[in-house]
């Protein structure tokens, strides 16, 4: 097969909408713009130029298939509703079958497997009464068993500009121009429409059965979590990003033991997506401030490094809960204004906000926490 598959995005089948075929090893028959796990290519250019990886290595997917059905559901095909992945990126070996067996080097973007889960705050909840261990979503040593989902970001282009109300020709070529030119298809071969960007994706961890996603009547809760490798991995106590993480850890395990379905999306957005780098330096500026670290001066100090306040884009993150198939959720774990605007904007209700109760938040992100619910954060109150 030398000419590359075409897609017709939102197509209401696989089939009908076509494979991604990404890579330079596809050939003729690429139709997309870059290369599956974007984020670690030039890891993989070493191992490659090093010898220990062949550059011609084709995935032996035997075995990989999900762990449990995800889909498909009704936003797949509904226009513009997903734009930045591919709602069948976790069972192309299943249904591109046929091109597999013609030579296509077709990848999966997503993969789906149960797992298990420990945190360190659910035991507190334990101990004080919060949780009880049931044996079956959580056990006495801790664990909470999951539904581990990874998500490669697939981007269609002409749908990312549409939200966003922008040509398609101006978002090539900021891309092309903010990625120092590695990517010249996108000015030079407007019909490739998909591109695969060299971001972080997302992971999602389903609480309870994920068979519940299909049920009209089930109890949802759903936290949708930025990344904060400080805070969230080494218990950074200027932010509350990780007491936010457990409270929707928490809010999952309880709604799963009800009978419900818990959901926690962690996006790879580290630093409100301007990087590690640029908020070290503005935790800097911040310490050295005239007047000292102000709640009113909290944004501008990102401002004035990064030149922009948030490049999250919280538009973009709302594609993997209609990939769920949530049309409601009922316990919303959020402050964001700018992400309840962003779910509610794309016709996902939200029956209930959950705040941050003020005794999870650590002494020193007391001039964070009172920035966001002055810029228009939710308080509970």
């Amino acid at each position: 097969m030398t000419r590359p598959p075409e897609i017709s995005w939102g197509a209401p089948t696989p089939r009908l909408r076509g494979p991604v075929v990404a890579g330079l090893d596809a050939g003729r028959a690429r139709n997309a713009i870059g290369v599956h796990a974007g984020t670690f290519s030039a890891y993989q250019a070493l191992a490659a130029a090093t010898g220990a990886l062949s550059a011609h290595h084709r995935p032996n997917l035997a075995g990989t298939a999900p762990s449990v059905e995800i889909g498909p559901f009704a936003q797949w095909s509904e226009p513009g509703k997903i734009v930045t992945l591919d709602p069948w990126g976790h069972r192309v070996a299943e249904v591109f079958a046929p091109e597999f067996k013609a030579g296509l080097d077709i990848r999966p973007s997503i993969a789906v497997t149960g797992g298990s889960l420990r945190m360190a705050e659910i035991n507190d909840a334990v101990d004080l009464g919060r949780l009880r261990p049931d044996g079956r979503v959580l056990n006495r040593a801790g664990d909470i068993a999951v539904t581990k989902i990874a998500i490669e970001p697939v981007w269609w282009l002409p749908g990312v500009a549409a939200r966003f109300g922008l040509a398609e020709s101006a978002l090539r070529e900021a891309l092309f121009r903010c990625s120092d030119g590695m990517y010249p298809a996108l000015k030079t071969d407007p019909d490739r429409k998909v591109f695969l960007p060299p971001i972080g994706g997302t992971s999602i961890y389903l609480f309870g059965d994920p068979a519940l996603l299909h049920a009209n009547d089930r109890q949802v809760s759903c936290r949708v979590h930025d990344e904060c490798g400080g805070s969230d991995v080494f218990g950074s106590d200027l932010c509350t990003c990780r007491p936010y993480l457990a409270l929707g850890v928490e809010e999952a395990v309880r709604m799963a033991q009800a009978g419900g379905l818990g959901v926690v999306v962690y996006n790879r957005k580290e630093g409100r997506a301007l990087g590690e780098v640029v908020k070290l330096l503005v935790y800097n500026a911040r310490a050295r401030a005239v007047g000292g670290d102000r709640a009113e001066a909290y944004f501008d100090r990102t401002i004035e490094v990064a030149g922009i306040c948030d490049a999250r884009f919280q538009a973009l993150s709302v594609d993997v809960l209609h990939w769920l198939g949530l049309k409601r959720i009922d316990r919303w774990i959020s402050m964001s204004n700018l992400k309840t605007d962003a779910v509610t904007a794309a016709g996902v209700e939200i029956v209930t906000q959950v705040a941050l109760p003020d005794d999870m938040v650590p002494a020193r992100a007391g001039v964070e926490i009172s920035a966001k619910r002055a810029s228009g954060y939710y308080s509970g109150a």
